[in-house]
């Protein structure tokens, strides 16, 4: 699969879904495998449940922080609600990564907490989710997981590791035409 120039992906939830956290390991993981990047967030109501999305660019030059209303190439959902919210920044053929890969077509997060979704729990889901992400980027598997260590404490890094390479079994993310 070849790249564009620059890769353009959103991060959306609500407040308390990990966007921030995930965006960061998007844009480190980026970086430490030699890429420039470029990365922007919007807070708002976040503490109230409000919307909060991201946008992570990188290539070979990035010059804006900010991705073009139908220019993602990748929207990355860590709350069902903000599916329409964020869905006209896709670019045509874009790709959708959501909870519906981990508990179904329902996407309801309150499954998590059944026991067959082990290990991924409401704690840990995003991480499942850039899992998935990962096997559309051209980012090494080893800086995925030196991201994915350097933010987060680490009693948990043996636990996220082995939720990401679950999520990088997920595969059926869908397109929008």
């Amino acid at each position: 699969m070849s790249q564009p120039a620059v890769v353009n992906i959103i991060l959306g939830g609500i407040g308390g879904t990990g966007v921030i956290l995930s965006s960061n390991i998007v844009a480190d993981s980026a970086f430490l495998a030699g890429y420039d990047v470029r990365k922007s967030e919007i807070h708002g109501m976040s503490q109230r449940g409000g919307s909060v999305s991201s946008d992570v660019r990188f290539g070979e030059k990035v010059y804006s922080p900010l991705i073009p209303d139908g220019e993602g190439d990748y929207l990355v959902l860590l709350h069902p609600d903000e599916l329409e919210n964020n869905l006209y920044r896709l670019k045509p053929n874009g790709v959708v990564i959501d909870i519906s890969l981990i508990v179904g077509e329902s996407r309801n997060l309150s499954l998590l907490n059944d026991e067959k979704y082990l290990p991924v729990n409401q704690k840990n889901f995003n991480i499942c989710l850039l899992g998935a992400l990962s096997n559309y980027l051209p980012i090494p598997y080893e800086c995925w997981q030196k991201a994915i260590f350097l933010n987060l404490s680490k009693k948990v890094h043996e636990q996220n590791r082995g939720v990401f390479e679950y999520g990088m079994k997920l595969t059926k993310a869908f397109s929008i035409k």
